[in-house]
């Protein structure tokens, strides 16, 4: 689903992230990806998506390269990437503008979003949300609401930034059982290794520019708008 071939990316000089990294996203696979902070795990997500252009190498995405804006803007409508921070991916005054507003864009009748609107937040345990101000969510409140924006869109593949980061155990929980759902296909960035051994079928460590298997285990981790339905 996803191939990175050669990807090499700094930040400016003395800054390089990676030089030479191959990755690549099986259909079907549940993965891990742990790391040090400022390791790369979020600008590899980001160069996925292409928030981010690579110096070298080349982002392959559903069996077609990604290099142009039109490009990456197919990629986004199929891939569904979570911020790390819930406040870069809220922006509409109500939780259910914010969740309406991805399947609305990809065009779908508003009969079907406003569907796909309740699904969806059942499926989280945010039913009685739609109308809460979005800045006025708690921070673990604003996490899941990021995280059904992104469900909502039905993407083919997830890239979610530390999805629990912050969350109490039931919510956690409630995420696990998400997850754990037939048919979804994700990488997820995450510090929190009981997590990972929930969720992750595959765990991927990157470090020093690579990505190698890694193992879970006590060391196994580095510690260092205006939408309308009516």
């Amino acid at each position: 689903m996803i191939r990175l071939s050669g990807i090499s990316f700094g930040y400016g000089p003395g800054r390089q992230v990676f030089e030479g990294l191959d990755f690549s996203l099986r259909e079907g696979e549940r993965a891990g990806l742990i790391g040090s902070n400022g390791s790369g795990k979020t600008t590899l997500f980001h160069i996925v998506m292409g928030l981010l252009r690579p110096q070298a190498g080349t982002v392959e995405v559903f069996g077609k390269r990604a290099e142009t804006e039109d490009d990456f803007r197919r990629v986004r409508e199929q891939v569904g990437l979570l911020f790390q921070d819930p406040d870069d991916q809220l922006f509409c005054p109500t939780v259910v503008e914010d969740v309406a507003f991805g399947p609305l864009n990809l065009g779908l009748p508003r009969a079907q979003v406003r569907a796909v609107v309740a699904e969806t937040l059942g499926r989280l345990g945010l039913e009685g949300f739609e109308e809460r101000v979005t800045f006025r969510l708690s921070g673990g409140e604003k996490r899941l609401v990021s995280l059904a924006t992104v469900l909502a869109m039905r993407p083919r593949v997830l890239l979610l930034d530390e999805p629990t980061a912050g969350l109490d155990e039931e919510t956690t929980a409630r995420i696990v059982r998400v997850l754990r759902a037939p048919g979804l296909s994700y990488l997820i960035i995450s510090h929190d290794r009981d997590f990972l051994a929930q969720v992750a079928d595959t765990t991927y460590r990157l470090k020093g520019g690579r990505i190698n298997l890694a193992q879970i285990g006590p060391a196994s981790l580095d510690t260092s708008c205006g939408v309308r339905l009516a």
